[in-house]
């Protein structure tokens, strides 16, 4: 049995572990008031982008979602984002 007949093995993805972008020496203060750090964890139609994607800690993802729903109850980020597109109104 030669080496070109031997089975070949795929090695799994590798997958770089995520770390909290909010702990660290350097981390930025998650704030109501700072309305461009918390954008960036909005999705485009408006809702919290989950923990899973974004490599927030859990600790982290509870302050950033109660920062971004007091940023909305204040009136500095939207609840929804309207949709570029109109929808085509119904029969008349």
């Amino acid at each position: 049995m030669s080496a070109s007949d031997a089975p070949t093995v795929k090695r799994p993805f590798f997958r770089r572990k995520k770390t909290c972008p909010f702990t660290g020496p350097n981390a930025p203060e998650i704030d109501w008031k700072n309305t461009r750090l918390l954008g960036r964890y909005i999705s485009e139609r408006g809702k919290i982008i989950p923990s899973r994607i974004t490599a927030v800690s859990q600790k982290k993802q509870r302050e950033l979602a109660k920062a971004i729903k007091r940023a909305r109850f204040m009136g500095l980020l939207p609840y929804l984002q309207q949709e570029s597109n109109e929808r085509p109104q119904g029969r008349r």
